[in-house]
C-alpha cells in the first residue's frame, strides 16, 4: 500500500494476515503521526551530542565561547525542543506498551511474555547501536525502563499516576537540592565573591567535565574500529550507567503515557473540548516556565553548572507539561493533518521511527566523527540546524518511498522477526 493512501483519521490497515503474533488490528494513525514528529524532534536535541563535545548540549559556550547568533539558536532549541521531545517520546513508548499488549491479548497470545521478549531484543539492539554507532543510545534505556513499566502495568490508573508523579518529582527535587550549593558557588564566582570552599566545589564539578570534553575530542579523531575497541574494553557498562542516571525520569514518563492511552487521550476517547483546554494550558505553561528560566540564563551566557542542574533536574515540570501539551495538540490536529501530504510523510516516518532513529545516528556520526567527515567540535548551534533540516528531509522523503514496497521499516522488520523467531514476509 503506498504511504498516504487509504488513510483515515485514526488508522491505517496493515496487512498482517500471514503473521501469528500479534494479530492484525487497526494501527492508530495518531500515534504514528506523533511518533513521526517525535523522531524528528529528537534529532534537534541529539545534534549537539553528535556535533560534540557533550558539554555543548548543556551550554553553547563550552568548550569555547560562541557569538550571539549561536546563542540565539541554542535558546530557540532549548525553548521549543529540549526536554519536551524526550518527554513526548517516553510518553509514546508507554502508550505503545499498552497498545502492543492489547493487540497480543486480543489475538489470543500472552501479552506480557511477548512484550518481555520484544524488550529483551530491544536491549540487545540498543547495545549494538551503542557499540557500532553512538554513545547516546536510548534504545537500551527504553527497553530497561519498559520492562519495569510492564511489571507495573496491572496497577490501576490512579495508582500508576501517583507512583509516576511521586518518583518523577521526588527525583528531580532531590537533584535540585543536591545542586543548590554548586549553583550558588557559580553565581558567587560570577560576582567575584566566591569563597575558597565554593571555588573547590566548582572545581570538583567542572574539572571532570573539562577532562571528559578533552577526551571526547581526542576520541573523535579515531577510526571506527578503535572506537569500538574503547567501548568494549574501557566502557562496557556505559549503558547501565545511563539507565541509572535517567531511570527516575524515563520510567515515570512511560507510566504516564500508559495512563494517557488507557484514558483515551490518543484515540479520541477524551472529549475534544477538554483535550483542547488541557493541551493548550500545558503547552503554554511549559513554554512560559522555560522562557522564564531562559530570561535568567541567556544574559548570563548559559552558566554550565546552573544549566546542567536545570536540564537534568530543575525543568522537570515544563518538560512534562510541554510533552503532554505537544501530544494533545497533535492528537487534535491528527484527523486533518494525517490527510495532508506532510501529514502522510510524518505518519510514514513514525511507522519507521526505529529505523529512522538509527539512520540518523549513522548519518551524524559519519558527518562528525574521524572515520567520516571529521566535523566534530567544528559546527556551532546555528550551523547544526543545517544537519537537522537535512536529516528531517531524508526521513520524510525515504520513509513513504520504502513503505510503498514494504510493510515496515528494515529494523522494524528485523526486530519483529527476532521476537517471533522467524523471518516475516515484508514485501507488499
Amino acid at each position: 500500500m503506498p504511504a498516504g493512501q487509504g488513510l483515515t483519521p485514526h488508522d491505517i490497515p496493515v496487512p498482517d494476515a500471514d503473521e501469528t503474533l500479534p494479530a492484525p488490528l487497526p494501527r492508530l494513525v495518531t500515534l504514528d503521526l506523533i511518533r513521526g514528529v517525535a523522531v524528528l524532534g529528537i534529532l534537534t536535541i541529539n545534534i549537539a551530542g553528535f556535533a560534540g563535545p557533550t558539554i555543548a548540549s548543556t551550554t553553547p559556550n563550552l568548550p569555547h565561547a560562541v557569538g550571539p547568533l549561536d546563542e540565539a539558536a541554542f535558546a530557540f532549541n532549548f525553548l521549543f525542543f529540549e526536554g519536551k521531545m524526550r518527554a513526548l517520546f517516553s510518553l509514546l513508548f508507554g502508550a505503545g506498551l499498552v497498545l502492543f499488549w492489547e493487540r497480543t491479548e486480543a489475538a489470543g497470545g500472552d501479552g506480557d511474555i511477548l512484550q518481555l521478549r520484544r524488550l529483551g531484543w530491544l536491549l540487545l539492539l540498543g547495545m549494538l547501536h551503542y557499540l557500532l554507532l553512538w554513545w547516546g543510545d536510548i534504545l537500551f534505556v527504553y527497553a530497561a525502563c519498559g520492562i519495569a513499566a510492564l511489571l507495573l502495568r496491572p496497577l490501576r490508573n490512579g495508582t500508576l499516576l501517583a507512583l509516576a508523579l511521586l518518583l518523577y518529582y521526588g527525583w528531580h527535587v532531590w537533584g535540585m537540592l543536591d545542586s543548590a550549593a554548586a549553583i550558588t558557588a557559580e553565581s558567587a564566582l560570577r560576582t567575584h565573591s566566591a569563597s575558597a570552599a565554593q571555588l573547590s566545589l566548582l572545581a570538583e564539578r567542572l574539572d571532570p567535565i573539562q577532562a571528559w570534553a578533552a577526551q571526547e575530542l581526542r576520541e573523535s579523531r579515531l577510526g571506527w574500529l578503535e572506537l569500538l575497541r574503547i567501548k568494549l574494553v574501557e566502557r562496557p557498562f556505559w549503558q547501565i550507567q545511563m539507565v541509572s542516571g535517567v531511570f527516575s525520569e524515563t520510567l515515570p514518563l512511560m507510566l504516564i503515557g500508559m495512563v494517557m492511552y488507557r484514558r483515551g487521550f490518543f484515540d479520541g476517547g477524551m472529549p475534544r473540548r477538554q483535550l483542547a483546554e488541557v493541551s493548550i494550558v500545558c503547552t503554554l505553561a511549559g513554554l512560559a516556565l522555560t522562557a522564564m528560566f531562559l530570561d535568567w540564563a541567556w544574559p548570563r551566557h548559559f552558566p554550565p553548572v546552573a544549566m546542567n542542574a536545570a536540564l537534568v533536574w530543575g525543568l522537570a515540570m515544563p518538560h512534562l507539561m510541554g510533552g503532554c501539551g505537544y501530544a494533545g495538540l497533535l492528537v487534535l490536529a491528527a484527523p486533518r493533518l494525517a490527510r495532508t501530504r506532510i501529514g502522510r510523510r510524518l505518519v510514514s516516518a513514525g511507522r519507521m521511527a526505529f529505523t529512522n532513529y538509527v539512520l540518523t545516528s549513522l548519518m551524524m556520526t559519519f558527518a562528525f566523527y574521524g572515520w567520516g567527515l571529521g566535523l566534530y567540535a567544528k559546527v556551532g548551534p546555528l550551523a547544526q540546524w543545517l544537519f537537522v533540516v537535512g536529516g528531517w528531509a531524508l526521513m520524510l522523503i525515504w520513509s513513504p518511498l520504502w513503505l510503498r514496497r514494504f510493510r515496515r521499516g528494515p529494523l522494524e522488520w528485523l526486530w519483529r522477526s527476532l521476537v517471533e523467531h522467524r523471518a516475516l514476509p515484508n514485501r507488499l
